[in-house]
């Protein structure tokens, strides 16, 4: 068989596997995403001794990256719920915004909420607050919890650290920072839009408020039972702040190109162009460089000149070395045999990969060129103040201490509202545990399921299918747009076929990982995963937990439903996939990877 064709017959026996588990056969999500990633691996090359063990690797590699923070995330959410922190925030949002703005304030209480907390506990929670609005107000019942709809499903597949955008994150190789804060950006003008469709929604199709079941709604705390309003922000907020000051701090450290060579760390600038040209076409880190597509033709005779080089000309040299320093696959094994590492050199090529960041790049690159000639290229100072100040913050920026400190204060704070012993705070955090276990379980399989495509060689088939297509959007080394359009509609065919956003994005973010990974985007990945994550939402229904989460905890027939919920999804879907567009289009950002 043609090898462009055998990885994509490969990927659709694996989708059509999963699909297959966990629609028809009702299979559960893990068992089905563990099943489709042996199959294919079965199915992909490698060792035949390996293929199994590569799953499991594979699956401990994605655990080891989100399985800390989802089961931190688990307890937060349970702790808030309990101490009535959450309830505090959404009151919070009422008192500032008064009743008129109701809909806002549910909006914005889902919308903060669902970044810790998972969109079914949050719906559970703010349901009791709209329909006791509708009681008050005898009117808009739809439009109150279609608000909340929108709030907590944005932020659900948009914002870290819920599963689905962590695990994108993961697989696309974004710092988690970078997802919350342009994740957020993507999903605020889709959460107003929200409310502005729940008030259309409820103007075209009044609903009225219907019992739910036979059990009464559940008697509203009072505010002195309450934790104040700093205690309840502090779990959500802390996390958020730690993050994004980290990931700044990094981004101004980056900025300052610390490895890249300035002429006065040249010894002996005329001693370097003549070791170079002496080389020839042996491969040596040397030839590497030069011939290196960022070295212009012009610049590749100004090294070979038998003059000495004007001031002008030197800075032009040095300028193009440095653009191809960036390249992190810049020197090949071959062209360092024979050459004596040094220790930084030969640990960052070792940890070299489709994720490093371009200073990093820089980094390992400089250091190379340092080995290969030491006496005419001074050592770089790479600690400066700034980047000492983001090693720091890297520590605690770092999402999984970042939520472990906002688990001790959500911990501490149901202790000290509820007046729990060790013992039933041990029980709660339990049982969130195993709440938190399964939702691991589930994303660590699709991680394990991707990784297989990817060694399946998935990314290259469809690259090389679609090669023409390929260098039309995105010219000879760059890609389009395009692929923010394949990963929104991957995402959301995979959606309609499956019914679980965060199977969508875990499957659809693989997909384009393995067709990307080789390539340089003229924009940061973190929109790709926004145009993921806003394909996931298009598509809810029947076959969707959260489609009946909306319908039963509302109390909405399944058609009341699709009329209101799935369309409005579709709404918050494209919105946030504009938005991606839109920045990635307008603020593309250095590409970190």
């Amino acid at each position: 068989m043609d090898p462009d064709i055998w990885p994509l017959v490969i990927l659709g026996i694996g989708v059509a596997t999963v699909l297959g588990l966990i629609m028809v056969m009702k299979v559960n999500a893990f068992i089905a995403l563990i099943s489709a990633a042996m199959l294919v691996s079965l199915l992909a090359p490698g060792a035949l001794g390996e293929k199994i063990s590569r799953v499991a690797a594979a699956f401990g590699a994605t655990a080891g990256g989100i399985g800390i923070v989802i089961a931190l995330a688990a307890v937060i959410g349970k702790c808030m719920l309990d101490s009535g922190a959450a309830d505090r925030i959404v009151r919070a949002f009422l008192r500032l915004l008064g009743e008129k703005q109701a809909p806002v304030a549910l909006m914005g209480s889902g919308f903060v909420l669902a970044i810790p907390v998972f969109f079914d506990t949050v719906f559970y929670l703010l349901v009791p607050l709209a329909r006791s609005l509708h009681r008050k107000t005898g009117k808009e019942y739809l439009k109150y919890i279609l608000a909340i709809g929108a709030g907590g499903a944005i932020t659900h597949t948009l914002v870290p650290p819920t599963p689905g955008p962590l695990l994108m994150a993961e697989t696309l190789g974004i710092d988690v920072g970078w997802m919350i804060m342009f994740g957020l950006v993507a999903a605020l003008p889709a959460a107003v839009g929200g409310v502005v469709f729940a008030t259309l929604a409820d103007r075209l199709m009044p609903t009225p408020m219907r019992s739910i079941g036979n059990m009464p709604d559940p008697k509203p705390l009072e505010d002195s039972e309450l934790p104040p309003l700093v205690w309840a922000l502090a779990p959500v907020l802390l996390p958020v702040i730690l993050i994004s000051s980290s990931t700044i701090l990094n981004l101004r450290a980056d900025a300052e190109h610390a490895a890249l060579v300035r002429a006065d760390q040249l010894r002996d600038f005329d001693a370097w162009r003549a070791t170079l040209v002496d080389e020839g076409e042996s491969p040596t880190p040397g030839t590497a460089l030069l011939q290196h597509n960022a070295i212009s033709p012009a610049v590749r005779d100004l090294v070979g000149a038998d003059r000495q080089l004007t001031v002008e000309e030197r800075e032009q040299v040095i300028a193009e070395v440095n653009r191809a320093l960036a390249d992190k696959n810049l020197f090949a094994e071959e062209s360092l045999t024979g050459v004596q590492l040094s220790e930084l050199a030969a640990s960052l090529l070792a940890a070299r990969g489709p994720r490093m960041r371009q200073a990093v790049a820089e980094r390992m690159n400089r250091a190379v060129l340092e080995s290969a000639y030491p006496g005419l290229i001074e050592p770089h100072v790479w600690d400066t103040p700034l980047r000492q100040a983001a090693d720091v913050s890297n520590i605690f920026g770092d999402a999984n201490f970042a939520l472990l400190l906002s688990t001790v204060i959500a911990i501490v704070m149901l202790a000290i509202q509820r007046g729990m012993t060790r013992t039933q705070l041990a029980e709660v955090a339990e049982v969130s545990l195993m709440s938190g276990g399964v939702i691991i379980l589930i994303t660590a399989a699709g991680g394990a399921f991707g990784a297989m495509l990817q060694a399946a060689q998935v990314g290259p088939a469809i690259e090389n299918m679609f090669s023409q297509s390929i260098e039309e959007t995105a010219g000879a080394s760059t890609a389009g747009l395009s692929f923010l359009v394949l990963g929104f509609g991957i995402a959301a065919v995979l959606k309609v076929a499956q019914g679980s956003s965060t199977v969508a994005m875990i499957v659809g973010s693989a997909m384009i990982a393995a067709i990307v990974q080789d390539m340089q985007l003229a924009y940061h990945p973190v929109y790709l995963a926004t145009s993921i994550g806003a394909g996931s939402l298009v598509g809810s229904w029947m076959n969707d937990s959260g489609f009946w989460i909306f319908a039963k905890m509302g109390g909405l027939t399944e058609a009341e439903a699709l009329k209101s919920w799935t369309v409005m999804l579709v709404f918050l879907g494209l919105i946030s996939f504009a938005m991606s567009l839109l920045m990635a289009a307008v603020l593309p950002l250095a590409p970190t990877a």
